[in-house]
C-alpha cells in the first residue's frame, strides 16, 4: 500500500512558516508532491529526514517549479518531459519505481483573457504524449494541479466562469481527451456525485469561507491499475495555500 499527496503550496518557504512541517510529519505519506515551489536551489534547507527528495526548478525566479519526496529510492528520475518550449518552467518531475511511474506536474495556467490558452493546448498535447509513452511500459500515476475543473459540478459557480482560464471547453475537452486515452480521475472514480468537493480557492472575495472554490488538483491513474485505487481524498481542512492537499491511498507495493 502507498499512501501519496499532492499539494499546490504556492510558495514552499511561505507555507514553511505556517503549518507545512506539521503537516509533512502528520501525514507521513510515502510519496509527496509539491508544485509551485517558487524558489530556486539554494533558497531552502528543506530535506526531510527518511526520504529522497527531487526538485525541478524553473528558470524564472519565484515562479513555478515543482518537488517530489520519496521514502523508496526511485529506479530512476527525469525532469520535464524532453521539449525544450516546455521544460523551462520546472512543471513535471518523473520517478520510475518497480511497479509504476509517478509523474507530478504544475499544469500552465491559460492566464487572464485566455492569453496563454494556445500554448496550453500545445502543452496538454505533448504531455499526454509523453504519459502515453509511459503508459506504454508501466501503469503511471499521474497527480497534480493540473489547471482545470473537469465538470460543473467540480467548481461551485460554473456557469459565470465558462469564458475563464480552468473551465473554458477547450481545456476540459484536453481532459477528457487524457481520461478516454486510457486513464482515470481517483476522486470521481470512488466519489463520482460528491458536490462542493474542492481543492483551490481565490483569495479574494471569502471564496475559502463560502467554499466557493475549484477541484482542479488530481490524483489520475492508468485504468488498469483503478481497481487499485482503495481512498481519494482532499485534505480541505488544511490551511497554508489557496489550494489544499489530495491524497491517494493505492494497494500497489
Amino acid at each position: 500500500m502507498k499512501k501519496l499527496i499532492s499539494w499546490n503550496v504556492n510558495g514552499l518557504r511561505a507555507v514553511l512558516q505556517k503549518n507545512f512541517l506539521e503537516y509533512f510529519s502528520d501525514v507521513n505519506a510515502d510519496v509527496v508532491s509539491l508544485q509551485e515551489i517558487k524558489l530556486q536551489e539554494g533558497q531552502t534547507d528543506f530535506n526531510p529526514e527518511g526520504y529522497h527528495s527531487y526538485w525541478n526548478y524553473a528558470e524564472k525566479k519565484g515562479y513555478s517549479g515543482t518537488a517530489v519526496f520519496t521514502k523508496e529510492k526511485p529506479i530512476n528520475h527525469f525532469y520535464g518531459i524532453g521539449i525544450e518550449e516546455h521544460d523551462k518552467e520546472g512543471r513535471v518531475i518523473t520517478l520510475e519505481f518497480d511497479k509504476y511511474y509517478l509523474v507530478n506536474v504544475y499544469t500552465p495556467n491559460s492566464q487572464a483573457e485566455l492569453a496563454r490558452l494556445d500554448y496550453r493546448m500545445s502543452w496538454e498535447d505533448e504531455f499526454r504524449n509523453y504519459l502515453l509513452e509511459l503508459d506504454s511500459k508501466k501503469p503511471v500515476v499521474l497527480c497534480g494541479d493540473l489547471n482545470v475543473a473537469h465538470t460543473e459540478i467540480d467548481l461551485k459557480n460554473p456557469k459565470s466562469n465558462k469564458t475563464n482560464a480552468g473551465f473554458t471547453i477547450e481545456e476540459r475537452e484536453k481532459f477528457t481527451e487524457l481520461l478516454t486515452s486510457g486513464f482515470v480521475d481517483s476522486f470521481r472514480y470512488l466519489h463520482p456525485n460528491a458536490i462542493e468537493k474542492y481543492s483551490w480557492w481565490s483569495y479574494r472575495f471569502g471564496a475559502r469561507k463560502n467554499n466557493a472554490g475549484w477541484r482542479i488538483d488530481y490524483f489520475v491513474v492508468s485504468n488498469r491499475i483503478k481497481d487499485k485505487i482503495s481512498e481519494a481524498n482532499i485534505h480541505n481542512m488544511i490551511l497554508g495555500s489557496d489550494h489544499c492537499p489530495v491524497q491517494l491511498i493505492l494497494e500497489i507495493d
